[in-house]
């Protein structure tokens, strides 16, 4: 097992910087994941650790060795790509031997290993079978399976669940999870998926255009996050962003969106005081928004009221996606099923105030 370090690690394609002083610990036993957009450089950092792709500056420790001028094979990892990779004319067996026996691994060390990691993956009856004849949750495990033989220091894993349905995606998620605990191997995971990324990894690094934006746990990100693109980003529904300014009333503040305003908590007003007057953006969670009708666990009051006009409810079963106009601002609310909420009709939601965010609306940055 190894930890990995990345120091100001670029990748330049031509004018164009891929990856962008990129400086990340991951640490042993650890399961991280890269989570942006497409293009954001989350794959080519993945693929410069591999040793797939040459870095420009900046440095990749694996362990404790600088391992910038080491060829893959000579890095002690083992990569999952997104297309499992398999060789169709070999059986399951040989798929998962195939890099034991370029190494000259004992033949019975291969057996046992192959083996093992088989009934580990719930592949044993599947082992004389070709890649056609498997489902692609079964394809996937192959490929993983290939991976674990090679019991290197570091699983690298490029979108491996991109292919798979929606139900064999979620049920193959919580499976590497488990094995990843069973195993303890540390684990770098790439994704666009940022549900896959909050269900999955200890940490999770959030890119833009080749930049971290931030990296922390799961409910850090969701909780707390730096800056606009990471609360857009991170939360499904995502976040509803408000653009609105930041007025003091008899000593209290409020934040007037024009069509509506509503007041921000006592304990805000340190952090805050120095904005008052400025444009700010407030952010407000889909989940800190309820019907006023249904005694929400946040008391109503004048100062956390927003009248609005329900445009579309989406029933989700014990949830209801409710997207809603209040004036010129759009906004969507995850309430109970039982919602009084019905579609072109006026309505009055509560917001958790506790809750909400603020963001400087010319750096983008939360302030707290």
């Amino acid at each position: 097992m190894a930890r990995v370090l990345l120091r100001n690690l670029t990748k330049r394609f031509g004018d164009v910087a891929a990856v962008n002083r990129v400086t990340l610990e991951v640490q042993d036993k650890e399961f991280l994941v890269l989570v942006g957009p497409s293009g954001c450089g989350k794959t080519t950092c993945l693929r410069m650790i591999a040793g797939l792709e040459e870095v420009t500056e900046g440095e990749i420790f694996i362990g404790d060795r600088l391992v910038n001028g080491l060829s893959p094979k000579d890095r002690d990892i083992a990569m999952v790509f997104q297309n499992y990779a398999l060789y169709p004319h070999m059986s399951v067996f040989d798929n998962m031997a195939f890099g034991l026996r370029n190494r000259r691994v004992p033949k019975a060390e291969i057996q046992r290993r192959v083996a093992e990691t088989g009934e580990m993956l719930g592949l044993t009856d599947l082992l004389g079978r070709r890649p056609k004849e498997l489902s692609g949750g079964q394809r996937q495990r192959v490929a993983v399976g290939r991976a674990i033989v090679r019991e290197p220091a570091v699983f690298l894993m490029d979108e491996p669940l991109s292919n798979l349905d929606a139900k064999l995606r979620v049920r193959t998620r919580a499976e590497l999870v488990k094995l990843h605990r069973r195993l303890g191997i540390t684990t770098i995971y790439v994704t666009h998926d940022q549900i896959e990324a909050m269900t999955m990894g200890d940490r999770i690094a959030v890119l833009r255009e080749g930049v971290v934006q931030q990296v922390d746990t799961p409910l850090g990100l969701y909780n707390a996050p730096a800056n606009l693109f990471v609360a857009g980003f991170i939360g499904s529904p995502p976040m509803n962003f408000v653009e609105c300014t930041l007025e003091e009333q008899a000593g209290s503040l409020w934040a007037d969106a024009g069509s509506f305003r509503i007041g921000l908590p006592p304990d805000r007003k340190g952090a805050l005081g120095a904005y008052v007057g400025r444009p700010m953006v407030l952010g407000v969670r889909p989940a800190d928004i309820y019907d006023r009708a249904l005694s929400p666990a946040v008391p109503p009051k004048p100062e956390n009221t927003i009248a609005a006009q329900v445009e579309v409810i989406e029933p989700m079963g014990a949830t209801s996606i409710v997207y809603l106009r209040a004036g010129e601002h759009d906004l969507v609310a995850s309430l109970d099923s039982a919602t009084t909420a019905r579609e072109q009709q006026p309505f009055e939601v509560v917001v958790n105030m506790q809750n909400v965010h603020l963001f400087d609306r010319e750096t983008e940055r939360a302030i707290r």
